[in-house]
């Protein structure tokens, strides 16, 4: 029998539709939410996107402006254009697009940001709150794989759950809120002795290493959740029948679209053995711009003054 498949694409469109209401109501009180999003360069897939960033907050009713500069921009140009950022008022988020040229200092960059815009939920003000359980905005992905378990109807008060990656963006911040909603929890990375062994105590595994299909049949205890955080493209024939059991229908698309995409989970695998699983694409990746919309109103919300209409999820 399959695994069910998580899909996010049908709970993207869920909140989509949730925040739509709450961005009304707030028009209705004269409060538009306003986000601000910086990209630096020409990387392609940072154009792309910033694009659909904008695009979704745009058709959501959110003022959104898009902010480029080239990719000779120094640090301290990006450091004047935070705090003109920081200091207009119908702006509520700031988004800078990451990876920034090799000459700016992200992380100074990302510091400036007044936290109480920190729609990417990056800054330590932000990381602080998290750990606390205190209001403040939570990082996109993380905030995006709560919300799949928890509309997916997925148990975590109790569960098992094993987090593979410590990144900051991703592995560290969910297995807070995992934790915050009474998981056990256990985070992984490429130090763990015997990986394969610990990852199969958990009834909740999210794949968040960047290492395509890592994870495979020996890491997930039959029935688990899988939440496959991973985007890594092949592109290929080679890598893509190193991947896959069955390469046939892989190879074709690889044919037809010049690149297979594939998680960090070995997509048959999951399939056959997990409980639930959260397909790529269609998983995770949708969530993330979703919940980058809800930070925005929920920064809005925060700043202005208004009373939240959305739940914690910190809250169990």
């Amino acid at each position: 029998m399959s695994a069910r498949i998580l899909d996010g694409n049908r709970i993207r469109d869920e909140i989509k539709a949730e925040l739509a209401g709450e961005i009304g109501g707030l028009k209705a009180a004269g409060i538009t939410p306003g986000l601000a999003a910086v990209l630096v360069g020409d990387n392609p897939a940072s154009q792309i996107y910033v694009r659909s960033k904008v695009k979704t907050s745009e058709s959501l009713g959110l003022y959104s402006e898009k902010v480029e500069w080239p990719a000779t921009a120094s640090t301290q140009q990006l450091l004047d254009l935070i705090a003109s950022l920081n200091a207009r008022d119908e702006i509520d988020g700031i988004l800078v697009q990451l990876p920034l040229p090799p000459q700016i200092d992200a992380k100074q960059v990302l510091l400036a940001i007044d936290p109480a815009k920190d729609v990417d939920g990056l800054h330590p003000v932000s990381i602080g709150n998290l750990v606390s359980g205190r209001p403040g905005l939570v990082a996109c992905t993380p905030a995006g794989i709560i919300e799949i378990l928890v509309r997916s109807r997925i148990p975590i008060e109790g569960a098992r759950a094993v987090v593979v990656g410590r990144s900051d963006m991703v592995g560290k911040p969910v297995a807070i809120l995992l934790l915050a909603r009474n998981a056990t929890v256990t985070v992984c990375h490429s130090k763990t002795r015997d990986l394969a062994a610990v990852a199969r105590e958990a009834d909740i595994l999210v794949a968040a290493m960047g290492r395509p299909a890592f994870v495979t049949a020996d890491f997930i205890k039959p029935g688990a959740t899988v939440i496959d955080v991973g985007i890594n493209r092949l592109t290929t024939a080679g890598e893509v029948r190193q991947v896959f059991h069955d390469a046939s229908g892989p190879l074709r698309d690889l044919e037809s679209k010049g690149s297979v995409l594939v998680g960090d989970v070995q997509p048959e695998d999951a399939r056959e053995k997990a409980g639930a699983f959260t397909p790529v694409p269609g998983g995770v990746g949708p969530l993330t711009i979703a919940m980058l919309m809800a930070n925005t109103v929920q920064a809005a919300r925060l700043r202005r003054g208004a009373r939240s209409a959305r739940r914690s999820l910190v809250s169990s």
